[in-house]
């Protein structure tokens, strides 16, 4: 019998770290920190593992990978792109994981897919159709990051970050551009997520952008992976991301400033906050998750900053479409509040779904 452990990652908001037991092997899916500061996956009595495939390169996903050594420091895999863009000996050394495509990894099939999201970023079967769908952090609404049909498996563990929410990503960029066409925005945002997205979209709808030098670096690294790129952004995207001004800490205020630092809690996005919260020359806009004690926060409360969420995992109808895909017979809702979960059920009552324990078997 086949067996998953939400070591973290389900009934909260936590980092990823998934075991699954499968074919005779121990398998561990993603091993992260955060999203807010310091929270860990307790490895505690885990014992030793045979592999760890990392579904992308966010650090709540692979933010604890020096914690490898407590589980046998097994082999890491992880698809070209997101090894080239980590600065992680580990995840830079990790052996690879297809963008697409199947592989056998310690005797099980493991196929993949691109899950959009961020660059390199993919879902994951294991066993076959009869055994487990990982999806990793998933959005089909990126316009800059691709994304695929999951296929079928007995059991999945689902992106549910955003629970029963339904508001789509058109909507969020009509707000932010016509925002940016009133008061220019500073837009704090993960360097390898949708910062690039929010460029290319507000510089589409004739907004000024310009961009920071990690942006800008993650940029150039994706323009070396064009697989990693939605079709219609490859050819383009060099030139685009060249012809973008350089963001500095006493640029001037104007369009759509995008700076990587989604927290605000040190480097440029620190120091342009700070900036633009005793000025008042721009509005500060942060776009996902708020991380507890971080300086996001206190702009928040302190109504410096404001939150105008940016869609990188699936909405309602999204989960919908993931789950018809994969049909499984037993679903964990991952990266959602364990009090959201009885509103997911009852919008999809006909799924058999992980609401008690973060453990279970099929």
């Amino acid at each position: 019998m086949n067996r998953v452990q939400a070591i973290s990652g389900w009934g909260d908001k936590g980092p990823a770290c998934f075991l699954a037991e499968i074919g005779g092997r121990r398998l561990m899916l993603d091993l992260g920190e955060g999203p807010d500061a310091g929270r860990r996956p307790d490895l505690t009595g885990i014992g030793a593992v045979d592999a760890i495939l990392i579904s992308h390169g966010h650090p709540d996903h692979v933010g604890a990978l020096d914690l490898a050594p407590q589980i046998g420091d097994p082999p890491v895999f992880a698809t070209a792109p997101v090894r080239a863009l980590s600065n992680d000996e580990r995840l830079r050394g990790a052996s690879d994981l297809p963008f697409g495509g199947g592989a056998s990894i310690l005797g099980l099939d493991v196929e993949t897919g691109s899950a959009g999201h961020a660059p390199g970023a993919v879902w994951m079967r294991i066993g076959g159709a009869g055994g487990l769908l990982y999806t990793g952090d998933y959005s089909a609404e990126s316009a800059l990051f691709p994304s695929s049909r999951p296929l079928p498996a007995a059991a999945m563990i689902g992106d549910a970050s955003y629970g029963d929410a339904e508001e789509p990503l058109s909507e969020q960029i009509t707000e932010l551009v016509e925002r940016a066409r009133w008061r220019p925005l500073l837009l704090p945002a993960p360097p390898t997520g949708r910062a690039l997205e929010i460029a290319l979209a507000l510089h589409g709808a004739g907004i000024e952008v310009a961009l920071c030098p990690a942006t800008r670096a993650v940029g150039e690294t994706l323009a070396q992976h064009p697989d990693a790129m939605t079709a219609g952004f490859r050819d383009a995207f060099t030139p685009w991301l060249a012809a973008m001004p350089a963001l500095a800490v006493d640029s001037p205020a104007r369009g759509a400033m995008i700076v990587a630092g989604a927290q605000a809690d040190r480097g440029l996005s620190a120091a342009l906050c700070e900036r633009f919260a005793a000025s008042g020359e721009a509005d500060i806009v942060f776009t996902g998750h708020v991380a507890e004690g971080s300086q996001a926060q206190q702009l928040m409360l302190a109504e410096i900053a404001t939150l105008r969420r940016w869609n990188v995992h699936p909405t309602r109808s999204g989960l919908k479409a993931l789950l018809e895909a994969v049909q499984p017979e037993i679903f964990l809702p991952a990266f959602l509040r364990k009090a959201r979960i009885p509103a997911l059920m009852e919008a999809f009552p006909g799924v058999r779904m992980v609401s008690e324990t973060a453990a279970f078997r099929w």
